[in-house]
């Protein structure tokens, strides 16, 4: 069996530690844990990230990399029930590839400034909103309807993962798009 490259074995901590500050908070998340859930050693990863917070800059560096990634595919779209849809399937594939960069997101967008983590991924929201082109402050049913749909994207994603079922990646990208309010009359892409 080959060796993990630098690149996966970086994806692989950034994307534990992302779970594991969305689930825990960052205060609460040490570098020991992360270097137990990777079964690298404290040192090991102290290597390659000096800092805990040197850690927690490259899975927030790495989170907004991916949700701009969405927003530039998406760019070109008007507002509305097609756009909305190929945010929700972007969205829908990171969570495939990184659930933990997705509760993370999640975390980032449901939190307050006063949280240590709602603080430091307030950064986050912005190009999230901008994906969905909307205005939080103008339109916060809208945001609400946005937040939802990526909880309920998070949190069916999880969910299966303890306990498959019969679904499909489309099924989920359904069930998020729903909470934005549009119907199923929208195409898929």
């Amino acid at each position: 069996m080959p060796r993990p490259t630098k690149q996966q074995i970086d994806d692989e901590i950034l994307e534990t530690a992302a779970t594991l500050f969305a689930r825990h908070g960052f205060k609460e998340t040490s570098i020991q844990r992360i270097a137990d859930a990777v079964g690298y050693s404290k040192t090991g990863l102290l290597h390659r990230y000096p800092t805990k917070e040197a850690l927690q800059q490259a899975v927030l560096d790495r989170v907004l990399q991916d949700i701009r990634a969405v927003a530039d595919e998406v760019a070109a779209l008007p507002p509305g029930p097609v756009r909305d849809r190929a945010v929700i399937t972007g969205v829908a594939r990171l969570a495939a590839d990184g659930p933990g960069t997705v509760a993370l997101l999640l975390s980032g967008l449901a939190g307050t400034e006063e949280n240590e983590l709602g603080a430091a991924m307030e950064c986050i929201g912005e190009p999230v909103f901008e994906a969905f082109a909307v205005d939080p402050d103008a339109e916060p049913i809208r945001a609400l309807r946005v937040v939802g749909a990526l909880g309920a994207l998070a949190v069916a994603g999880v969910a299966l993962r303890e306990k498959p079922l019969a679904v499909t990646l489309d099924d989920l990208i359904d069930v998020s798009y729903d909470a934005l309010g549009h119907g199923r009359e929208a195409p898929h892409q």
